[in-house]
């Protein structure tokens, strides 16, 4: 376990905060690392802590049944998980999966809602995010129901890159078709696609990006939408901030 102050304020949605309340949620914080793969909170649980992920990231994922699952959120470090508490329930419906290892800010529960009822100006920045956050799962909905295999993948590599802060990254076919809600075979042709395009390159679980711009056009426009939202709505409280 590492100390509070190790990751100091790089989680932006808590960047937001005056430097005063942000002292007083990062004193009720520990930093812990997060490794790959790694179920950090089981559906229906009760919720034990808040994660402001630093230089890790976390995938939501939904299960629809006994054997099926589909990610319906990721959350690096501009947020959190752990929003039920902010309405006031212990439980989450999600899996929380670690999705890119590191660091993280961790809060018990408890000290959460004591920081929401002490600091207006967390209550007023998280609320910004759970909006983002109720309008990333409706765009997600409608990506997954009407957007195409290869364009929904193109949109997750540019959501990872953005998290893990690098042009390459580790994940496996089962682990894309877990996250998409696909088989196999569907998440083989659309990286091979994107590869023959020359805007990736897949080499036993390693993703790089190669060519950003390019796997922006062939994404769906849900990621420029969901970017659209975010710096609509926090970046500009952090400009106000400033």
């Amino acid at each position: 376990m590492l100390p509070p102050r190790h990751a100091h304020a790089a989680n932006r949605l808590l960047e937001a905060l005056p430097r005063s309340d942000l002292r007083h949620v990062l004193a009720a914080c520990e930093s812990v690392e997060l490794v790959f793969a790694d179920v950090i909170y089981t559906s229906k649980e009760r919720l034990e802590h808040v994660y402001f992920p630093v230089t890790s990231f976390i995938s939501m994922v939904m299960p629809v049944d006994d054997s099926d699952f589909l990610e319906v959120g990721l959350v690096g470090n501009e947020g959190m998980f752990g929003i039920p508490l902010v309405l006031g329930v212990d439980m989450s419906p999600v899996h929380a999966v670690v999705q890119g290892a590191g660091i993280a800010l961790r809060m018990a529960s408890a000290a959460f809602r004591r920081e929401l009822d002490r600091s207006e100006a967390l209550q007023r920045e998280i609320d910004r995010y759970v909006y983002i956050h109720l309008t990333q799962l409706a765009q997600t909905a409608a990506c997954t129901r009407f957007h195409v295999v290869e364009a929904r993948l193109a949109r997750w590599l540019l959501m990872t890159q953005d998290r893990a802060h690098s042009g390459t990254f580790h994940v496996t076919h089962e682990f894309l078709a877990f996250m998409l809600g696909v088989r196999r075979v569907g998440v083989t042709k659309a990286a091979k696609a994107l590869q023959t395009q020359r805007l990736i390159r897949y080499k036993r679980g390693d993703i790089t990006v190669l060519d950003r711009r390019g796997l922006e056009a062939a994404s769906c426009p849900c990621y420029r939408a969901d970017r659209q939202t975010y710096e609509r709505i926090l970046r500009s409280s952090i400009r106000r901030r400033a």
